[in-house]
């Protein structure tokens, strides 16, 4: 039928264009986010790039919802501002006409939400949680960045290196400062290099430099100067990252089917629904009067979409508290969105329909004193003679 290809076309190329705009926003959101805490040494450079992918994952089925929303909003408003919507209903299509097509191409992305939500989205929360805590469990050297301060892991030693390895794998100028008990000791080389001996173990080899140990504040300082300076690296263990409710598999939060879990798994069902009724709540909210202005609907919309959205994060909370029941915290905004589509649709349908048929008039006859039924009022006997003959 040519009205559900045209509006699967028109859908799918808008879709399409606000898909790309969204995802370029978060990915500048994640990576602005990400490069802050590389700049502060928290996260190391060459890990910025994973960990965005983690980031983009589990935030895509935000950006899919608001895909699909906006994708049908802006179309079908498009086609209220173009006069097309006259045309169709004209043709005998009432605005229920609308739901099937809207339907046929929103499920299949609200599959997709739901499928990431439920698996795809816990999955990238655990592997970005366990990557950061490798990150956090790595050895001291490998803290190290050229031209940037770096603390240890237990923040008793700061460390700098002017230039990074050359081709005989060792580094420049090297600052090494350690606080402990009262005391402090700074180290400075030119060289510096890591070795491993046949055991496993390994060392940092300082070259030509000077070592200064005393007591802050005091004019009693010891020095020495080495040509070679070895120090043993304490390799840190690897520590069990708490599982958080979020990375938790979806068959593991109805294992445990406590507080929190019942929350997390009450929002990872309410996002797809969401998504398909915030679908529906676009035809309706996409009417634009060509007269008033063409960003009321869309701010309203969003207004809808930001309550919506919060609701189910207050009912999330709720549930994760026990103060609502996991069948009321999925029902509950559901069941109020239900009610304002329906409302919505009843306001364009029956209360303030923006066509509606002029009621017939009499038209005289010329020559008679019979009258017919027309519709748009009288017309002259030559413009029915004009009409006549056309």
């Amino acid at each position: 039928m040519i009205f559900r290809r045209a509006l699967q076309r028109e859908f799918t190329h808008v879709a399409g264009a606000v898909f790309i705009a969204l995802f370029a926003v978060l990915i500048t959101v994640v990576l602005i986010r990400l490069l802050g805490q590389a700049a502060g040494g928290r996260v190391p450079v060459d890990a910025v790039l994973a960990l965005i992918g983690f980031g983009a994952l589990s935030d895509l089925p935000v950006v899919l919802t608001l895909t699909v929303f906006l994708g049908v909003l802006l179309a079908l408003s498009r086609s209220y501002r173009d006069s097309e919507m006259v045309v169709w209903f004209a043709s005998g299509l009432p605005l229920t006409a609308w739901i099937r097509p809207v339907l046929r191409f929103a499920l299949p992305l609200t599959l997709v939400i739901a499928g990431m939500t439920l698996f795809l989205g816990p999955w990238a929360n655990q592997k970005s949680s366990d990557y950061r805590g490798k990150l956090e469990n790595r050895d001291d050297t490998q803290r190290v960045a050229p031209g940037v301060f770096r603390e240890s892991s237990g923040a008793q030693r700061v460390f700098f290196v002017e230039t990074e390895a050359g081709e005989d794998g060792k580094v420049r100028n090297v600052f090494v400062s350690e606080e402990k008990d009262g005391k402090l000791t700074v180290v400075v080389a030119s060289k510096g290099s890591v070795q491993a001996d046949e055991e496993g173990s390994r060392y940092v080899i300082l070259e030509q430099g000077r070592r200064y140990d005393g007591i802050p504040g005091t004019p009693e300082y010891r020095v020495m100067i080495f040509d070679r300076y070895q120090l043993r690296i304490e390799s840190n263990p690897q520590a069990a990252q708490p599982a958080r409710v979020r990375t938790k598999p979806t068959a593991m939060l109805l294992q445990d089917a406590d507080g929190f879990s019942l929350g997390e798994l009450s929002y990872r069902i309410n996002t797809p629904l969401e998504a398909l009724i915030l679908t529906l709540l676009a035809v309706p909210l996409s009417f634009v009067n060509p007269r008033a202005g063409r960003a009321n609907n869309l701010l309203l919309a969003l207004l809808i979409y930001l309550i919506y959205n919060n609701a189910i994060l207050i009912c999330q909370t709720w549930v994760s508290q026990g103060k609502l029941s996991f069948a009321s915290g999925l029902l509950l905004p559901h069941l109020v969105a239900s009610v304002l589509l329906v409302l919505l649709f009843y306001r364009r349908l029956v209360v303030m329909p923006f066509w509606r048929r002029r009621a017939p008039v009499a038209l005289p006859l010329e020559g008679s004193g019979e009258v017919v039924a027309g519709e748009g009022g009288l017309l002259s006997g030559g413009e029915q003679q004009q009409g006549q003959a056309q």
